[in-house]
């Protein structure tokens, strides 16, 4: 028996980036998802009655206010699980996949494997890449990897094991959210990621990056682009949740001088270009996050 696959996407105010992510869903094969749920979180555009009147057949679930990512995508996951999925995949609503992207995510899903991620590129740079996972240093926490912002080499493994994946594209299986549950509602927005890779390896699961599936990705539209001072905050304040929760023992004493110098280089970045509103919006996130 073929095991039941639902799509869980969010749309706030961007009802084209949408429409085009679900096309994508529906052009996989040899099969699409068997349902594709779509989350509008409190869209104050025509987004709803662009969705309804379109000729894809979705679930829509309308929140009454922007929810932020985790709640967002808990609600569109939550629905998937109550309906039987076997796996749910989890798309950002300016992610477009390669049309065997999902068949081949599906390949490498095994009962260890506690979450997988396509290849992804910048959108408007289709062969450089703009994440594909990490590792995280044992004790900063920092995360790294090599090939990001660099062109796909071509020869990349199979599949990569990594220490964490990125949220924007994610095929969960049902017995993954069963043991570590959905994203901690406490990140807003940034991290929330960060977050459930966390879980999904401290409960001893692989988190694998297949290299074969493609996807493209429109860097940071939700939140304004990068540097905008929507996008500074909830970076901001979400890191300061993150590291307070898993620096341990005498690592905290590492973090907390190498936070600091992260957010002085961050400042400084923000005043050489201008950025007094991001500025302001960043440390302003920040110190929200130690008052947490």
């Amino acid at each position: 028996m073929k095991s039941k696959i639902i799509a869980v996407t969010v749309n706030w105010n961007r009802p084209e980036d949408t429409l085009t992510c679900i096309q994508t869903l529906t052009l996989q094969t040899p099969r699409p998802p068997d349902e594709i749920v779509v989350v509008d979180n409190g869209s104050t555009d025509a987004s709803v009655s662009r969705l309804r009147a379109s000729s894809f057949q979705i679930t829509l679930l309308c929140a009454d206010r922007n929810l932020g990512f985790s709640k967002g995508y808990n609600w569109g996951i939550q629905y998937a699980l109550d309906n039987g999925a076997d796996h749910v995949l989890i798309i950002n609503n300016d992610a477009t996949l390669a049309g065997d992207a999902l068949a081949r995510l599906l390949e490498h899903a095994e009962p260890d494997v506690g979450a997988l991620a396509p290849l992804i590129y910048y959108a408007d740079k289709p062969r450089i890449i703009w994440s594909l996972g990490g590792r995280t240093h044992p004790c900063t926490l920092e995360k790294s990897n090599p090939y990001v912002g660099q062109r796909d080499p071509g020869n990349l493994p199979t599949i990569i094991e990594q220490d964490f994946l990125t949220g924007c594209i994610l095929l969960l299986p049902r017995a993954t959210l069963q043991k570590v549950g959905l994203f901690d509602e406490g990140y807003w927005l940034y991290y929330e990621d960060m977050d459930f890779s966390r879980r999904v390896r401290l409960a001893k699961l692989r988190l694998l990056t297949v290299t074969k599936a493609h996807a493209w990705h429109k860097v940071a539209t939700s939140s304004g682009g990068h540097d905008s001072p929507f996008e500074r905050y909830w970076m901001a304040r979400s890191s300061v949740r993150f590291f307070r929760t898993y620096g341990r023992g005498w690592c905290m004493g590492v973090i907390l001088p190498y936070r600091l110098g992260s957010a002085l280089k961050t400042t400084f970045r923000l005043v050489r270009r201008g950025k007094q509103a991001a500025l302001r919006a960043y440390w302003r996130g920040l110190l929200d996050g130690l008052r947490e």
